[in-house]
């Protein structure tokens, strides 16, 4: 039976995590009950001062299932790059991610678990063709994310819709060999994953997915964007023949975080 590790980074997350981690241990204990699949939760507290640890264990006690490691230091790609380490400790075949606040059912993982097939990798997508996006994201957000989509796709040419939906998975090889060349812990980690997965000859695709916006997201997309985009432009130098110049780009980010505190 194959198993999957499900990774859930989770800062300050005591008001959704536990609903979040009921629906995920009813359907894949469904799945493995039925000899479908088996499967490991693994919770990556980052810097939560809130009780998240203490829900997370009390669900612990009701599913032998679930694992959690907690970290003082902060960080989606940070919380996500400890969570492949831990993982790749133990058998699983298949290693993922997906966002702790419930935007992606538990169905909607495991259609990622069924269509990876011969790929490296496979992510959620909101804009392809038989997505379902409830409530319907606004126009800023549309556009927003258009723009930093058409970013991604000139500077690094990543041929993807959407590469900041928070679900993907990925077989362990191709995690094995990439995890090393990993650095970015927050805005363009997503995206950094995606581009060296590629870069060393590992194939990703995209499929359709359903996804809920949740109430009190921990991003506010109009001030993260800039910061995201600012990300992207260092990944690109990072990976160029300029890659010294990244000394100058991180002076603009260091003024930037200061002026716009």
């Amino acid at each position: 039976m194959k198993k999957v590790s499900i990774i859930m980074p989770a800062y300050n997350e005591e008001n959704r995590i536990g609903g979040t981690l009921q629906k995920y241990s009813d359907y894949y204990g469904r799945l493995r009950a039925s000899n479908v699949l088996d499967y490991e939760i693994l919770v990556v507290i980052n810097n939560t001062k809130d009780r998240t640890e203490e829900i997370v264990r009390g669900y612990m006690h009701k599913n032998p299932n679930i694992r959690y490691l907690n970290f003082k230091q902060g960080g989606k790609g940070f919380a996500v790059i400890e969570g492949f380490k831990d993982s790749l400790k133990r058998d699983s075949e298949l290693i993922g991610f997906v966002d702790a606040d419930g935007a992606t059912p538990p169905e909607a993982f495991y259609l990622l678990v069924r269509g990876i097939g011969d790929n490296d990798g496979i992510i959620a997508s909101r804009y392809l063709k038989g997505s379902i996006v409830q409530p319907k994201p606004s126009f800023q957000r549309i556009i927003s994310s258009r723009i930093f989509n058409i970013l991604i796709r000139a500077t690094l040419m990543l041929p993807y819709r959407d590469t900041q939906c928070g679900a993907k998975l990925f077989k362990r090889e191709a995690l094995i060999k990439t995890i090393s060349s990993l650095s970015m812990s927050q805005w363009a980690f997503d995206v950094e994953l995606i581009y060296q997965l590629r870069k060393k000859g590992f194939v990703v695709r995209e499929a359709p997915t359903k996804w809920a916006d949740k109430e009190y997201s921990k991003i506010n997309f109009s001030k993260a964007a800039p910061f995201m985009a600012l990300s992207i432009i260092r990944l690109r130098i990072l990976n160029s023949p300029l890659k010294k110049a990244v000394y100058v780009y991180n002076k603009i980010i260091n003024w930037y975080r200061k002026a716009y505190k």
